[in-house]
């Protein structure tokens, strides 16, 4: 019985949080190692260096809390049934890392494409109030900031995090900021293949979505919208 409920609520999750998610941690419990990025022979390892987070242990399980739920919230908040868009900006996001990654010597991308997924979702709920531990109260805007300092203080490199937030922007202001400027255009788009391939025309009537306006369950991520 507990098995049963167990895997309902695992195939409730969205498609490609659920996908994600899972490489991630099958990965890592492998331990996966990469030798170098860019091997002729080895092609897998461009995708792999995404799924790898070192060693299970404090900063796996943090790594993984959080990207499993800002990228369960963002599937089933702005990116609701536009599964194509979302699985766009995950290719877009992985090429801009690994384009920069190869300047400062960053093989292992999976915690830079976390801080970009909560750096998407926090740009998107600027009105969220947040908690990280019930030490500090800020709005979502700040959050990707506030986990940068959290790594300092745990001495681990920001230049991992830099990164994320840096891609974060730059998808953000291509598709949320630069369309809405006089002169601007919308200058990303998914193309028709992914979206034949991963859009559907209808949604599961049974499908439970966790409500964005709601980053909670953990004590660092509560928040709810102001006014609210």
């Amino acid at each position: 019985m507990a098995y049963q409920t167990l895997q309902q609520e695992y195939l409730q999750i969205p498609v490609v949080t659920r996908a994600y998610t899972t490489a991630c941690v099958l990965t890592t419990a492998a331990v996966v190692r990469l030798i170098q990025v860019f091997s002729v022979r080895q092609v897998w390892r461009l995708i792999t260096n995404f799924l790898f987070f070192g060693p299970v242990g404090f900063n796996f399980l943090f790594n993984m809390i959080f990207l499993y739920r800002y990228c369960r919230m963002l599937e089933e908040g702005s990116f609701r049934g536009r599964t194509a868009d979302f699985v766009f900006m995950f290719l877009f996001g992985g090429l801009l890392m690994t384009i920069f990654g190869t300047f400062v010597s960053l093989v292992f991308l999976g915690q830079a494409f976390t801080i970009m997924l909560v750096y998407v979702w926090s740009r998107r709920n600027p009105n969220v109030r947040m908690n990280f531990f019930g030490l500090l109260n800020f709005q979502a805007p700040f959050l990707p900031w506030v986990l940068m300092g959290f790594s300092l203080l745990l001495g681990n490199s920001i230049i991992v995090d830099l990164l994320g937030i840096a891609v974060g922007h730059v998808y953000f202001f291509l598709e949320d900021v630069f369309p809405n400027q006089p002169g601007g255009g919308r200058w990303l788009k998914t193309p028709s293949i992914i979206k034949m391939l991963f859009d559907t025309p209808e949604e599961d009537a049974n499908y439970n979505p966790l409500p964005e306006d709601r980053p909670g369950g953990f004590a660092w991520g509560e928040g709810q919208r102001l006014g609210g």
